[in-house]
């Protein structure tokens, strides 16, 4: 007898096949059968009219604090995911010293935007070893599958103490013990190492992050922990020093390459239209092409969509929080604030001001924000209201500096007008990224190449600014129905979000639904399938705030069988666990 029969629905099996009306068998957390179906099963779920999917594998997350008190990984929980990948970007929780629990908490906050006082009081350390870290997480009950990868930047900081923060280049001996330390956890199964090296990535103190200066010694001498082994990825982050140094672009990718080399393992690097230098995409692109050809295992990890944040009163950040008026009312209750700055002097007071510095030492902001500041009108074509009919491609036409010209104001006189109505809860979408062009054809280009990964939803990070946790839901509603052209196919989409990165990671049991696969699966009504406003929630610990948004339309969401989500509310099964690669996975 089956445990759990899914009915006549749409299957769209991961390998970009085109859907198929069947039925799903499954049996002790597996998928047994895959057609018409007659065996009798103890729960049944008629999904006739419903796309039945994998469930969706997100590849670059920031969980890695919020593991330990969320035991739902909320938000992707809402949004199809069942297995993920923490340890991005080069920072986590793992190793550490006794006593330095605060440190790596200050370099998270800074880099993930994650506040400090949310760390401290969330965080249930209790480990030293990364091993230690990754038995601590996999004996805590949880929704969803995760992996966690060695971020480079604790194990640094591990070996050389205050040598790694004061961007001492790394010796032999330091560079051998992070080795060392590398092969044990990923000998303990975890799924690789991750780097950072981008200018925008900030501790709390404004300080450069440990790694990120790091040599081509010291990345290919740890990247050799992975010799021998048959698992295990990189993941880098990298601007290639283009606000620093823009010529060094090809010296900075030659040491992506030594990297790979080294590790012998399959490398994924950061890939977006950054501005200012929007045509660095394009020379990514060329050098991961010529390298791929040579046999060197590169890909790109691209977003949904257009990468930025939303402004607002209560979000970290908005145009004016640089400005010494609005500093005076900055810890008011929003209405309160809004109120506030809808007075005619203070409003007159604040327009005529320049705003202070922000970025620099002793604050985690980077120094992108200033530039941004300082083009407030050229980038205010950018910036656009998000209300609640969602619009992540807008046109010029519904930007604040047409706006402003329409009603013949002032650029900032426009947005300050905007974000003191009502009881200031109004936003600001401003894609940073990915958006030069006034539309999301970079983002179509870049989701049709063959070497990309659909990544970068930073879930559980940047939690006063994004909440792209929710780039699945979007890549289903968007991508593959909303868009007027340019549309792409949903088996497709749902290929590169299961079956691609479960054989990039090296998970041969996911992906795919097929007879012997785990029964990781989606239940969808695309005719539902729909995003919902971002909210600011105070759920996290210490009463910090976040954006959360949600979705309608999974009927259902199973994790090996069982179902941790239906119709949007979260169940009570936990039978997420921490998935080990290699020798340990046995």
């Amino acid at each position: 007898m089956l445990d759990l029969l899914l009915e006549g629905g749409t299957v769209i099996d991961g390998t970009g096949a085109a859907p198929r009306t069947a039925d799903v068998g499954i049996r002790d957390g597996r998928i047994v059968e895959v057609g018409r179906i007659s065996e009798p099963a103890r729960e049944r779920i008629g999904a006739s009219g419903a796309w039945v999917t994998p469930g969706f594998i997100d590849i670059h997350t920031h969980y890695d604090g919020q593991a330990s008190w969320d035991e739902t990984f909320s938000p992707s929980i809402h949004h199809g995911v069942t297995t993920l990948v923490m340890g991005n970007c080069g920072v986590g929780f793992a190793p550490v010293r006794p006593g330095g629990q605060e440190r790596l908490i200050r370099l998270t906050e800074g880099v993930e935007d994650i506040p400090g006082a949310v760390l401290s009081e969330g965080i249930r350390w209790g480990w030293e070893s990364f091993p230690q870290y990754m038995d601590v997480l996999g004996a805590l009950p949880h929704s969803l599958d995760f992996l966690v990868q060695v971020p480079h930047d604790p194990l640094r900081i591990y070996v050389m103490g205050e040598r790694a923060v004061a961007s001492e280049a790394a010796r032999p001996e330091d560079i051998a013990m992070m080795r060392a330390l590398l092969r044990e956890a990923l000998e303990a199964g975890a799924v690789g190492f991750s780097t950072g090296r981008t200018d925008n990535h900030r501790t709390a103190e404004g300080r450069e992050t440990p790694a990120s200066e790091a040599s081509a010694a010291e990345l290919q001498g740890i990247a050799q922990a992975f010799q021998g082994l048959t698992h295990g990825v990189v993941q880098v982050v990298s601007d290639f020093d283009l606000l620093r140094d823009p010529g060094r672009f090809h010296a900075e990718f030659e040491l992506v390459e030594q990297l790979a080399r080294a590790a012998g393992r399959p490398l994924s690097m950061t890939w977006l239209q950054r501005d200012p230098g929007g045509q660095q995409y394009e020379a990514i692109q060329e050098r991961v092409e010529a390298a791929a050809a040579q046999g060197l295992p590169l890909y790109l990890q691209a977003a949904a969509r257009g990468i930025g944040v939303l402004l607002g009163l209560d979000a970290s950040f908005h145009p004016f929080i640089g400005f010494p008026g609005y500093k005076e009312i900055s810890r008011l209750p929003a209405a309160e604030r809004a109120a506030a700055l809808r007075e005619p002097a203070r409003r007159m007071r604040i327009l005529a001001e320049k705003p202070e510095r922000l970025a620099g030492d002793g604050t985690p902001i980077p120094p992108l924000v200033d530039i941004l500041l300082q083009r407030i009108e050229l980038i205010s074509a950018r910036m656009f209201p998000l209300g609640e009919r969602l619009n992540y491609e807008p046109a010029l036409a519904d930007s604040f500096l047409v706006r402003a010209r329409r009603s013949g104001q002032p650029v900032l006189a426009a947005l300050y007008d905007y974000l003191c109505e009502g009881d200031g809860s109004n936003l600001i979408y401003f894609p940073i990224f990915n958006y030069n062009e006034g539309s999301l054809e970079v983002v179509r280009r870049m989701l049709e190449h063959p070497r990309v990964l659909a990544g970068l939803s930073d879930a559980g990070a940047h939690v006063g600014t994004v909440c792209d946790a929710s780039f699945p839901t979007f890549m289903l509603t968007y991508w593959s129905r909303d868009r007027a052209e340019g549309r792409l196919a949903p088996e497709r989409l749902i290929e590169m979000m299961t079956s691609r990165n479960a054989r990039y990671l090296g998970l041969s049991d996911r992906g795919l639904i097929a007879p012997g696969m785990r029964a990781d699966l989606n239940i969808v009504d695309p005719r539902r399938l729909a995003l919902h406003r971002p909210e600011l929630r105070g759920d996290l610990p210490a009463g910090g705030k976040r954006f959360v948004q949600t979705a309608t339309g999974y009927v259902a969401t199973l994790v090996a069988g069982r179902a941790v989500q239906r119709d949007g509310a979260v169940t009570a099964e936990r039978p997420g666990r921490l998935v080990r690669l290699g020798a340990s996975a046995r």
